[in-house]
């Protein structure tokens, strides 16, 4: 069967990464520590995926953007903290290596950091599989088509030949805003009903049912 994609492009908090818990609760042990409004669990992991700037002003609306660096600093200390728990989902590194192998072009496009993308990929010894990455410090947020935009571009790969795959209607959003298809994964931080509306070209409920339609059907 001929490919409907040449580039795929992964998030990676939630969809390669069993992250989300950790981001949520290092997030609210934060604002705890800090004195400031705790964000509810639907909250915290509502805002996995956007950039810093973004994923406060929604949770801290009331914040002050000078007070933003305090926040991180802290918010890095607990993810930290949880480093040896936050691994990648079981299945994820040999998915990287064999869709690598079977020739697509891959990449991430994330609301990590440059640095928190790039310790991710040293530690989990992902990052010579990548083709390109682009993070939310680098431009756009998610849901802005921009990081979408600049890894084409990059990859010389045009919308029909790419896919966006996620585990929230941030990065479905933001596929659907760049012209270019998305998969959505449900076992990440936004639930099944929220990731639906965006109107996927599929969902997957597990790991290796993304890694079985990306090599059957991609």
């Amino acid at each position: 069967m001929p490919r409907q994609f040449e580039l795929l492009v992964f998030d990676w908090d939630g969809t390669l990464m069993d992250s989300a818990a950790a981001i949520s609760e290092s997030l609210q042990a934060a604002c705890t520590e800090l004195g400031l409004p705790v964000p509810s669990r639907e909250q915290a992991r509502y805002v996995i995926g956007l950039g810093l700037t973004d994923a406060l002003t929604y949770v801290l609306p009331e914040l002050p953007e000078a007070e933003y660096p305090r926040v991180l600093d802290h918010f890095r200390v607990h993810f930290l903290r949880r480093d040896a728990e936050t691994t990648l989902f079981p299945g994820a590194a040999d998915m990287i290596r064999e869709l690598h192998a079977t020739g697509f072009m891959l990449a991430v496009a994330t609301g990590k950091s440059r640095r928190g993308l790039d310790r991710a990929l040293r530690e989990t010894g992902l990052q010579d599989f990548f083709h390109a990455t682009r993070c939310a410090d680098e431009g756009f947020s998610k849901p802005h088509p921009g990081m979408l935009e600049a890894v084409m571009d990059t990859l010389a790969t045009p919308q029909a030949a790419t896919v966006m795959i996620g585990d929230t209607t941030h990065d479905l959003e933001m596929a659907n805003a760049a012209g270019v298809a998305a998969v959505a994964v449900t076992y990440g931080a936004h639930e099944r009903a929220a990731l639906t509306a965006c109107k996927p070209l599929a969902m997957v409920d597990e790991l290796q049912g993304l890694r079985g339609w990306l090599l059957e059907r991609a």
